[in-house]
């Protein structure tokens, strides 16, 4: 079910790269590795950006920040997301980046989690508009490539400041924005602020990308007729069923939903996610981190916590790939005795 050219929306264009649809995948830290961006490239994503990167620059050059940003062999254009409020220091991490085969530099000031924001990165910058701003033209002025900006709508419900930080990033030269529509006190809970979004977009030229509880080709398409925004970012909707991405892609395009995959492709799907994260991290990385994404798939097919709790038990790749075959197996002999 991977997105066919043909049925493709207009592209969105960053600066001087041009993507090929306006569906893209966000970044998300210990999930957005290189097996999930290739997945979600071969389902239709326009851009996957790799797991964020601290641009301090003893961690740049670290083997866990080599890992996260690593792209050999990856389909580009190649979106590399930094995470820092030094603006020298981001500013040598995106050269960095760049003289390292990078596309397209973003810059994380979205992130809500705590234990970002206690080293006041992250949405943590959001109050600090001046210190914004220094970054952004440090990074800006430090790359030929084009950069991009992921923030929430604010430090918290009281000070909503996402359209200033939006001028502020035009001016400097940012060439796309990223709105997820919330504070950063609100989290992952509550409304989003779609019209939030909707202001921003009639007071910048570049173009806007929206955020936050995407989650069906039905609402994506809402979306972006209400807030004028040039594509929609999907993040944790995404997490078991990487098929989302083409399916919005297609409904956006066509106006044409082709649903969920067969259920012989969610397998084959599943196992070539497990088969990439053992080759990726090796078996005992790989096996662990495996069992995050069979949670995410299995919720998506009806949760399944029996099948979940023997996968967790299982010690090496053999074993956990024997179980999702026999788990699919019992599903397809259910579903053709439920026929």
């Amino acid at each position: 079910m991977a997105a066919c050219a043909n049925h493709l929306a207009p592209g969105l264009q960053i600066g001087p790269v041009r993507l090929t649809g306006r569906v893209l995948a966000a970044p998300m830290a210990g999930i957005s590795d290189q097996p999930y961006r290739a997945l979600a490239r071969r389902y239709g994503a326009a851009l996957a950006t790799t797991e964020v990167v601290a641009a301090r620059p003893d961690l740049v050059v670290s083997h866990q920040s080599r890992q996260r940003a690593g792209h050999v062999g990856e389909r580009g254009p190649i979106s590399v997301q930094l995470l820092g409020a030094n603006p020298k220091e981001m500013a040598a991490a995106a050269q960095h980046s760049a003289d390292h085969g990078a596309h397209i530099i973003d810059i994380n000031m979205g992130c809500p989690a705590k234990r970002v924001c206690r080293q006041r990165v992250g949405s943590a910058l959001l109050p600090n508009e001046l210190l914004v701003s220094r970054i952004l033209e440090a990074v800006v002025d430090a790359v030929t490539v084009p950069v991009t900006l992921k923030i929430r709508t604010g430090w918290n419900p009281a000070s909503r400041n996402a359209p200033q930080i939006a001028a502020i990033a035009e001016q400097a030269g940012i060439q796309a924005l990223t709105v997820h529509g919330r504070t950063r006190a609100c989290g992952y809970h509550g409304p989003v602020e779609y019209d939030t979004i909707r202001t921003i977009k009639t007071r910048v030229s570049i173009p806007v990308i929206a955020n936050g509880d995407i989650d069906s080709p039905a609402r994506a398409k809402v979306v972006l007729a209400y807030t004028g925004a040039d594509a929609v970012m999907i993040g944790r909707a995404a997490q078991g069923q990487p098929w989302l991405f083409a399916r919005i892609e297609r409904f956006l395009s066509d106006n044409y939903d082709p649903g969920d995959p067969p259920l012989a492709e969610k397998r084959d799907t599943l196992l070539g996610h497990l088969q990439a994260l053992y080759t990726f991290y090796g078996e005992d990385t790989g096996v662990r981190i495996a069992r995050k994404h069979v949670a995410w798939y299995t919720a998506a097919l009806g949760d399944y916590p029996a099948f979940r709790a023997s996968f967790n038990r299982a010690q090496n790749a053999g074993t956990q790939l024997v179980l999702a075959e026999e788990f699919f197996l019992l599903l397809a002999e259910y579903a053709a005795g439920a026929a």
